[in-house]
């Protein structure tokens, strides 16, 4: 669907001038939206997550282990697909407000693509530099969008989500070095074509949501706190976007419609769109490839 189409249809939860920010500027910041009683369950839930680690010794498919991770003392930055791996995941995904929120943003017709949790650990978590994320997925169209749900307290001084506003507008850019690796961020070179001193921060109480465009360029800083920040992101899409490669985090529920119906005819937008490597061989994850501790397969033949 088209932004006009979207905003034609009544608002479930957002106002509409919420709408019309978010298809202006590419995100939206909503503070505290979530329930409490949820935001505990996710709370127990991560942290139960959280203990099963003390067990692993070194990064997967699932888990992504920061430097110093030990049985005492867990560091982690990210779990990939938590819906696979906790029920409750799932639940809240497709069973709360969240699916109603992004219905107010891709049309009544939701889909589910993929899901992960970015710890952001104490005292040193990772940052993560400025990229954009249709990249790593394209779909036919540019629908898709990233819900971040703060399980705790998050100031600035934690790594918040950053996003340039009005950047979803502009050039959609080719993440691969000069050999041909991907590295999942801009380089130096198109970093100077953003204009990152407008960089909008976006921390918020626990059950705060952050919402970007999938075009939008953002990134997060360094945690520099003594707090954790943990970011539990779900990416969905109208359901006329169909993704034109491979799910790198796939779940069995990829493609799940969550609200509305199954699209009879995709919807494709004329703007095109670089194409990510070939994940059939397994993916790392952002961390991994923005520091350099995996190479991907190259990039297509130019």
């Amino acid at each position: 669907m088209t932004p006009e189409e979207v905003l034609s249809h009544p608002p479930r939860i957002l106002t509409q001038a919420q709408r019309e920010s978010y298809f202006e500027g590419g995100y939206l910041l909503l503070e505290s939206i979530i329930p409490k009683d949820i935001v505990e369950n996710l709370r127990r839930t991560t942290e139960e997550m959280v203990d099963r680690t003390r067990s692993i010794a070194k990064s997967d498919a699932v888990w992504d282990l920061e430097p110093g991770h030990s049985a005492d003392s867990p560091r982690l930055r990210r779990l990939s697909s938590p819906v696979d791996h906790h029920p409750y995941y799932w639940e809240y995904c497709s069973q709360s407000l969240l699916g109603d929120i992004v219905a107010d943003l891709v049309g009544p017709d939701v889909k589910f693509h993929h899901s992960k949790l970015n710890f952001k650990w104490a005292k040193g978590g990772t940052e993560v530099k400025w990229h954009q994320d249709i990249q790593f997925w394209p779909h036919t169209n540019y629908s898709p969008l990233t819900v971040g749900t703060y399980i705790y307290d998050c100031d600035m001084d934690q790594g918040p989500l950053g996003v340039i506003p009005g950047s979803h507008k502009g050039e959609l850019f080719y993440q691969f070095d000069d050999a041909g690796n991907w590295t999942g961020c801009l380089s130096d070179e198109d970093l100077e074509k953003v204009d990152v001193s407008k960089a909008v921060y976006l921390p918020g109480p626990a059950g705060s949501l952050t919402i970007h465009n999938c075009r939008t360029v953002h990134g997060s800083k360094l945690n520099e706190s003594p707090n954790g920040r943990p970011l539990l992101l779900y990416a969905f899409s109208s359901a006329d976007a169909m993704p034109y490669t491979g799910n790198p985090i796939r779940s069995p529920h990829d493609q799940s419609i969550i609200r509305g119906k199954r699209a009879l005819m995709a919807h494709h937008d004329p703007r095109p769109c670089w194409l990510p490597p070939d994940w059939s061989g397994g993916y790392g994850s952002i961390f991994t490839y923005q520091q350099g501790e995996t190479k991907a397969a190259p990039a297509l033949t130019m």
